[in-house]
């Protein structure tokens, strides 16, 4: 039998450590296979400095911040091109290429830039937004732009995903003015209702709930659908959004959860992979929303980690994790970790999946 279909995770997502120049550089990746970033995230490591996230569908002149809640901002200074295997940089802004800076990339391939539109329709009884695609059903990740309206919809935009199953793992910005970001976990439930529960990018809050950030039917269970509410943050009438949209694939990528115990003896995560990078947030009380990347710390403990919403520098030696074989297994007894009884939530792509179509498996770190 297979254990997954993507035998080399490097096709679909890398991870790139690079030096600024303060000069254009292109950057060039070495994972196994190549890979043309379709969304792009980057953020320097030893300077307190903002994130970039761009993407080929808006551009290279687009860029929005994880941490803090504005609008796109344009810029030709910072991203030039999305290449056959990496990036390149115009060399003039420091916060993606200061001579010298110490930087980390993250990558997700999608389509290559190239793109679908669709057209409102009528599809299971809803009217659909316009929306533009751009989608990888192979990784199970999609790029969604569109402009909410209730000329379509009312107050609910429906987006086709493109996906063909549904996703677990949701992250939405609005483009065009201030707005927080919205997250949407299928694990992230909130009384009865999972599709009520919502996360912010930009914030250390814990879960809230609220019917008009996307309905209450868990986007997980509709194959082909995203249904939101009329809330800033995902679908108010004129608002330009950017949806990512993951499903999650076995061997490849893993949306979850865990219970902390309060113990340096932490909970093992099963993922069904060697991760490459690891997203943690506690959703049960405020907590940073960490990240651990397998390329920063290439040796286990893993120590190093970026706050999505923060600006910070990489830190060392707070929220520790080992990077095994088939999962992740906690190190800590922090609060935004593994605090005792604490409900987490994570996002996970793998370095190798933990055995091959063929039946090899990973070696640990």
């Amino acid at each position: 039998m297979a254990y997954t279909n993507i035998d080399d995770p490097s096709a679909h997502f890398q991870t790139k450590i690079y030096s600024g120049q303060n000069s254009v550089q292109s950057v060039t990746n070495d994972g196994n296979s190549n890979l043309k970033p379709d969304w792009l995230w980057i953020k320097s490591r030893n300077d307190s400095d903002i994130h970039v996230i761009t993407n080929s569908t808006t551009g290279t002149d687009l860029y929005v911040q994880s941490n803090n809640n504005a609008a796109a901002v344009s810029s030709t200074g910072d991203v030039e091109s999305f290449d056959t295997n990496g990036f390149s940089l115009a060399g003039v802004n420091d916060r993606v290429n200061t001579n010298g800076g110490l930087f980390v990339a993250w990558q997700w391939k999608a389509n290559g830039g190239t793109t679908t539109s669709k057209s409102s329709a009528t599809v299971s009884g809803n009217v659909t937004t316009p929306c533009v695609q751009q989608v990888n059903t192979d990784a199970g990740f999609s790029i969604l732009t569109y402009t909410a309206s209730t000329s379509y919809a009312g107050t609910e935009t429906h987006l086709e995903h493109g996906l063909g199953v549904g996703p677990r793992f949701l992250i939405v910005k609005r483009r065009d003015t201030a707005a927080n970001w919205a997250v949407y976990h299928a694990e992230n439930g909130a009384s009865s209702n999972a599709g009520y529960g919502y996360l912010s990018l930009n914030s250390t809050a814990a879960t809230a709930t609220s019917s008009t950030y996307w309905l209450n039917t868990p986007a997980e269970s509709n194959a082909t659908l995203l249904a939101f509410g009329n809330n800033a943050a995902t679908g108010a009438d004129g608002g330009e959004y950017v949806c990512y949209a993951f499903a999650e694939k076995q061997g490849y990528s893993k949306f979850g959860k865990y219970v902390g115990n309060g113990n340096a003896n932490g909970p093992f995560v099963y993922t069904g992979f060697k991760p490459a990078f690891v997203m943690i947030k506690r959703t049960d009380s405020t907590a940073n929303w960490d990240m651990f990347t397998g390329e920063i710390s290439t040796f286990n403990i893993v120590s190093d980690r970026l706050r999505a919403n923060l600006s910070n520098a990489e830190q060392t030696g707070f929220d520790r994790l080992d990077f095994v074989s088939n999962g992740f297994k906690i190190r800590n007894t922090n609060t935004t970790g593994n605090t005792s009884g604490g409900t987490y939530i994570y996002m996970a792509f793998a370095e190798n999946p933990f055995v091959t179509s063929t039946g090899i498996p990973t070696t640990a770190r």
